[in-house]
């Protein structure tokens, strides 16, 4: 669930803007680990994405602009949120394109949209609210000189999985799939659990206005989701592995507590939006772990479907929404009954969704049948499918103008309009 709310030199990075085809420019990658299509057993592994090409921007139709810079100029009609979602179709208006292979997109809903490039470019590319490229961020970092113990100066490479943001929308926290350089030698994968012994990782905090990396954090092994929760107090963490969540004092950055989720790949994460109640996805089996976060104590909503991997709140808090990618379907369950209430079929293996700041409108990509689905929140139906790029990952809503941005983990990011 995304928080709504370095200075690094900028890279260079070749980029062509297309506006006049929404085709592609890509190549095929080597075969790397990704996250499995997940049953309750949670074995199968997803394909890795290919190997693109320098970063690229298109919108249909109108010129072409060419530029070597990693800020491009070309812009969308103007966009203002809708009051609301109910009755308005998607269309795709741009689509960004290049040295990119998007695990996930989340928008800060201030201006900013962050795609975390997992282990394929070990990057974080930044872009504006109408998704021109403004910095790509390397995830290299040295330890040593963030002061973690333990760890002799030198460069190491994480692997940019998902991000969150402080809900004053300064800080990006980004969790890293593995670390890769001296001193870890025992690099995650999906397939796993702890008794494996692979090396634990790290989350790092992103300062948005210098988009420089300012913080490491020590976490578990293989962490995924992250979320701030809406009081700014804490950042959680699933950590995939090693079967916990990392709870983070914002404030300090060092890790208080590692709660034992009691079942395997604990995945998406939501908070309630009075910051009690964090909700963690458990995608290896059936259930939702509930995480009291005064007394960090632990409940459970049991048995809501075969492979629950996405968590989003409805803007009340009375509502939770999940994707099963066991069973292909969302799912809608009452937070004070802790029952199901309501499950529709949007398509083969849903993974990530969001929700209209309006609470209305539910926003789902599911990786296999290469298409994104909008859902009546209400009804629990599916108001509009469309075809997106193969295999989208990731999604988010920017309340800001009310587009709808989708990850392709084969590189590309599209962008969509509604009305």
């Amino acid at each position: 669930m995304k928080s709504r709310p370095s200075k690094l030199t900028a890279m260079a990075v070749c980029a062509l803007v297309s506006w006049g085809s929404l085709s592609a420019c890509s190549q095929d990658a080597p075969q790397r680990r990704a996250e499995p299509r997940s049953s309750t057993s949670s074995t199968s592994t997803t394909a890795a994405p290919r190997r693109n090409s320098p970063a690229t921007s298109t919108t249909a139709p109108v010129t072409t602009v060419s530029t070597t810079t990693t800020t491009t100029t070309t812009g969308l009609p103007a966009a203002v949120p809708p009051a609301s979602t109910a009755g308005l179709t998607m269309q795709l208006v741009k689509r960004i394109t290049g040295r990119i292979s998007p695990k996930s997109v989340v928008a800060s809903d201030r201006g900013v949209v962050f795609a975390q490039n997992m282990i394929y470019n070990h990057t974080v590319t930044v872009y504006d609210k109408d998704g021109n490229l403004l910095a790509t961020i390397p995830d290299t970092v040295d330890l040593a000189k963030f002061g973690v113990p333990g760890h002799p100066p030198g460069q190491l490479r994480g692997g940019p999985v998902e991000a969150a943001f402080s809900p004053d929308g300064r800080s990006a926290w980004v969790s890293n799939y593995s670390m890769y350089g001296p001193g870890f030698s025992r690099e995650g994968h999906d397939t796993c659990s702890p008794a494996n012994g692979y090396d634990s990782s790290f989350v790092y905090r992103i300062n948005v206005a210098t988009r420089s990396i300012d913080k490491v954090v020590p976490v578990g092994t293989v962490p995924k989701y992250v979320a701030t929760t809406p009081d700014g107090r804490y950042v959680l963490v699933s950590n995939w592995c090693s079967y916990d969540l990392s709870v983070i004092d914002a404030a300090s950055g060092a890790e208080v507590k590692r709660l034992n989720m009691g079942g395997s790949h604990p995945r998406g994460i939501a908070v309630d939006p009075s910051s009690r109640t964090a909700y963690v996805a458990i995608m290896g089996g059936r259930d939702i772990v509930t995480v009291d976060l005064a007394t960090f104590a632990l409940g459970r909503i049991s048995n809501v479907g075969s492979g629950p991997r996405h968590l989003v709140m409805s803007p009340d808090g009375s509502t939770l929404y999940v994707t099963l990618n066991g069973d292909g379907i969302v799912a809608r369950v009452d937070v004070r009954s802790q029952q199901v209430t309501g499950r529709v079929q949007t398509g083969s293996q849903p993974r990530s969704m969001d929700i209209s700041a309006d609470g209305r409108s539910l926003y789902v990509v599911n990786y296999a049948s290469s298409t994104v689905s909008k859902v009546d929140a209400a009804t629990m139906t599916v108001r509009q499918t469309i075809s997106t790029g193969h295999h989208p990952i990731g999604i988010t809503y920017d309340s800001l103008t009310g587009r709808i941005w989708v990850a392709c983990y084969s590189g590309t990011i599209e962008v969509f309009a509604e009305a």
